[in-house]
């Protein structure tokens, strides 16, 4: 698979929107994920989740949240450097259920150089996590720290 274009800051502006690839969640991820980060009955067992505000096994929001984030690193938001996060909100409007295919789009929503060093600003970007059918299932809005190309990053970006 190819790499994705790089994005600096210069690159950025109010409105751009970028598409991520899908990722599917099944039921022994989700419970996999549970096990060790979220153990409660709702993401664990689907007999213990019929009785609960769910009504069914439901992904935990940090599965659907960690699922962004890989979507994201992997080409739904191609920025130079990485995804360096200076801040984030995020809520789970939906539950992810599994065999859901998620996929992320994320519109840049502000771009602002730093005035102390020029070298990077800070990006506000809101990304919206949809299933198969559309149903967004998490709406997270970050805080970037993302690098200017005019500064000589790009060494250090390379590493």
């Amino acid at each position: 698979m190819p790499t994705p274009a790089k994005f600096y800051l210069e690159d950025l502006s109010v409105g751009q929107i970028f598409t991520s690839g899908t990722a599917q969640l099944d039921e022994k991820a989700i419970v996999e994920f549970a096990r060790s980060y979220d153990p409660q009955p709702f993401h664990l067992d689907a007999s213990a989740a019929k009785d609960t505000l769910f009504e069914g096994l439901a992904a935990s929001g940090w599965h659907t949240a960690s699922t962004t984030m890989r979507l994201l690193v992997e080409g739904g938001m191609p920025v130079a450097g990485g995804l360096i996060g200076a801040g984030v909100e995020v809520s789970w409007p939906k539950p992810t259920r599994p065999g859901d295919t998620l996929q992320v789009t994320s519109e840049i929503t502000r771009v602002t150089p730093s005035r102390s060093r020029p070298d990077r600003g800070i990006v506000t970007v809101r990304s919206e996590t949809s299933n198969q059918d559309g149903h967004i299932v998490q709406i997270m809005t970050s805080k970037l720290v993302v690098f200017s190309r005019s500064t000589g990053q790009d060494d250090m970006i390379r590493g």
